[in-house]
């Protein structure tokens, strides 16, 4: 069964992630119930717009968990290779150690029990501990692998270090986990002395923050060679599009000329009258042209794919996986009886007139030109919803409340509700669906409920 989550990324920004195993064909929809008050439809938002600048995806390679498939034996005889493969190796380790530490770090800030937090930080700062070990303890020694290894451990090294700091910055100092804490606070410490005996970063660096974070933002990007993968997208119909665009011109030509000859029927010689006449006939022209090319073209085009993209090893060009992708505004009787029926479960005060926009993105994933020790790639889709919140109605009220006789004022702010049902489906097997709540006001994601 495929296994897909829904989270919250940044203030605006919701994230889809799954992974895709090798021969996969994959098929993902996320449809967007749209609130009529919020002011979004074809009119004020176009679905290419939407799609070129809102909706980002990032795609690599993948291993469960924090054991990665590259460690020790792997590192051990990595001296031998050439220096491109040395570097897309080492790439792939210090990716997905800092892929795997980020998410370790994000369930760990949810656990509420201070005691089994500080326990599990334990727990992951020994495996962390242990991991860099290994690494460090394959340390090359030819002058140009030596320079890729410091720049990797430089920025794991420097990860980590934030990574812990942030962890503990979360929670309350308790006296009764001093222990724990300090232990944690000591391997930090230990990380940004290794950094400092090996000089690899200068002291200014050091001392500024904007450069090291902007430093280890570059080495971060470097690190990526190799394990993200390159996209190139097309897009589609461009030979529809040019007959649509020769089609309404002929059938508006067609009309005007009609015109023309009935109105020199009409009026015999060149008179002021028909030169008035035969101008509003080409303006009339010039304002439905338009119209009727986008109304042709959205007959036409509809249900087919709108852009194809391809992704391939950013290191050998070879090419893993096929897509399409298609994104529209559809009506609620062309909506699947299973999404129908998810939306028509809503609390009858929760029903309200809505615009539909759908995504679907379908993925063949190839199985030849994976690298050794990979059998699945990550994809992480974004979707930001700030232009949906550009429309919205600020505003804040206030709500006043009664205790013991006490009367109390809390200020509130306007909130809207967005529906996402999203759906997953491998080959000819029934999609599983699953709803979200998204709840956002104009300036943040309030909250995401599965419903």
């Amino acid at each position: 069964m495929p296994n897909i989550q829904l989270k919250q990324e940044d203030k605006m920004v919701v994230k889809i992630n799954h992974q895709m195993e090798m021969h996969t064909h994959r098929r993902v929809d996320v449809y967007l119930s749209l609130p009529k008050e919020m002011g979004i439809s074809a009119k004020t938002l176009k679905e290419s717009n939407y799609f070129t600048s809102n909706v980002i995806s990032k795609h690599s390679y993948y291993s469960p968990g924090l054991h990665l498939p590259l460690l020790q034996s792997r590192f051990a005889s990595m001296n031998n290779l050439a220096i491109e493969e040395y570097r897309v190796n080492l790439n792939l380790f210090a990716y997905q150690y800092a892929v795997a530490l980020d998410v370790d770090l994000r369930l760990l800030l949810k656990e509420q029990d201070i005691e089994n937090f500080y326990n599990l930080a334990n727990s992951l700062m020994e495996q962390s501990s242990s991991l860099l070990k290994k690494f460090r303890r394959s340390t090359p020694t030819g002058a140009a692998q030596l320079a890729h290894f410091e720049n990797a451990d430089n920025y794991l090294s420097w990860h980590t270090e934030q990574v812990f700091m942030k962890l503990i910055a979360t929670r309350p100092r308790n006296g009764e986990f001093s222990e724990q804490l300090k232990l944690i606070l000591d391997y930090t410490r230990s990380e940004k002395n290794y950094r400092t005996e090996r000089a690899y970063n200068s002291t200014a660096t050091i001392k500024d923050p904007n450069r090291i974070a902007n430093k280890m933002r570059l080495i971060r990007r470097l690190i990526e060679y190799g394990v993200v993968f390159k996209e190139k997208t097309y897009a589609l119909g461009n030979t529809s599009r040019k007959f649509v665009t020769g089609l309404a011109t002929a059938l508006i030509m067609v009309v005007v000329l009609s015109l023309i000859i009935k109105t020199q029927g009409a009026l015999s010689g060149l008179t002021a009258l028909m030169v008035v006449v035969l101008a509003t006939i080409y303006g009339v022209r010039e304002v439905f042209k338009e119209d009727l090319k986008n109304a042709l073209w959205r007959w036409i085009s509809k249900g087919r794919a709108k852009w194809s993209r391809e992704l391939h090893d950013s290191a050998n060009n070879t090419l893993i996986a096929k897509q399409k992708i298609w994104l529209d505004y559809i009506r609620t009787k062309h909506l699947p009886v299973p999404v129908a029926d998810i939306l028509a479960h809503r609390h009858r005060r929760n029903r309200q007139a809505e615009e539909l926009l759908h995504y679907r993105i379908e993925s063949r994933v190839f199985g030849r030109n994976f690298r050794a020790g990979y059998s699945a790639i990550n994809e992480s889709l974004y979707f930001n919803l700030r232009p949906f919140a550009r429309y919205l109605e600020g505003g804040r009220g206030v709500v006043y409340q009664e205790d013991k006789g006490k009367i109390s004022k809390e200020s509130i702010e306007r909130r809207y509700q967005i529906n996402l049902i999203l759906a997953i489906a491998d080959g000819d097997q029934e999609p599983i669906y699953q709803r979200y709540k998204i709840t956002l006001n104009r300036s943040k994601i309030a909250d995401i409920e599965a419903a």
